[in-house]
């Protein structure tokens, strides 16, 4: 077994704090993780995206599962809704690994980039203007088979694009937030597999452990903030954290 110097652990600190913060942000809002580790990994510290995205979709199937029990130890689960999302999810996801290679990802991505940009501004207008009202979703199942597509091929990603959608069309917020964060889980999971049978797992040692260590220490964090937080403010915060993303996007892309 290797000898951890303590040179060895103030390196990983960073890790450890990018876990942290990003989960507490994704575990209360149902987004986010994967934008803000990707970015700080590849634009920050110089990480390729390749391996960047292989760290957050390793350590995204630990987080999630903390999450999801968070979400669930304080009543934030929606099992119906839970239900509705997973299969089509998991199809969707399939699907989109067997078409990765006869699909235009950056096309796609170009479409649903502006579609959540659009959405954000929506969710910003309404938490500003007037009170949520809550309603029962529809298309559920639609909806989380294109997320499970649109997040294998990298053209949007599970929790902008079900989250989104699910609080438009008027959804408890945290019940929203809950339920696709414990879905996520099964997603993650299956996409991760094929990384780890691809890449083998003396990969994913070091800074996936520390950002492992940070986003489930943050998971019940986010569960809790998401139990308490008002309609209102959560369209305002998501709306917020959708519009920023998707415009940087844009801005990436443009640039």
């Amino acid at each position: 077994m290797p000898e951890i110097s303590l040179a060895d652990i103030i390196a990983l600190l960073p890790y450890l704090l990018i876990g942290f913060l990003a989960q507490a942000v994704d575990g209360a809002l149902g987004m986010a993780f994967g934008v803000i580790v990707n970015s700080i990994l590849v634009g920050f510290m110089g990480m390729s995206p390749a391996l960047a995205s292989t760290h957050v979709h390793v350590v995204k199937c630990f987080t999630s599962a903390a999450s999801g029990i968070s979400h669930h130890l304080v009543g934030n689960i929606d099992f119906q809704l839970f239900r509705r999302l997973l299969f089509p999810g998991l199809l969707g996801g399939i699907l989109g690994a067997f078409l990765l290679s006869y699909v235009q990802g950056r096309i796609v991505h170009s479409f649903v980039l502006g579609y959540l940009l659009l959405t954000g501004l929506w969710l910003l207008i309404k938490s500003l203007w007037s009170s949520p009202e809550i309603r029962r979703p529809r298309f559920v199942s639609i909806v989380g088979g294109l997320g499970g597509f649109l997040d294998a091929i990298g053209g949007g990603g599970w929790g902008p694009v079900v989250t989104s959608n699910l609080l438009v069309q008027g959804a408890e917020p945290r019940k929203v937030v809950g339920t696709v964060n414990s879905v996520e889980f099964f997603i993650t999971v299956m996409i991760s597999t094929i990384f780890i049978a691809h890449f083998g797992f003396e990969n994913f040692v070091g800074p996936v452990v520390s950002l492992l260590i940070g986003g489930i220490i943050a998971a019940p964090l986010g569960a809790i903030a998401a139990k308490y937080f008002q309609p209102r403010l959560m369209f305002f915060l998501v709306g917020i954290v959708l519009t920023s993303i998707s415009a940087f996007a844009i801005l990436q892309m443009i640039l």
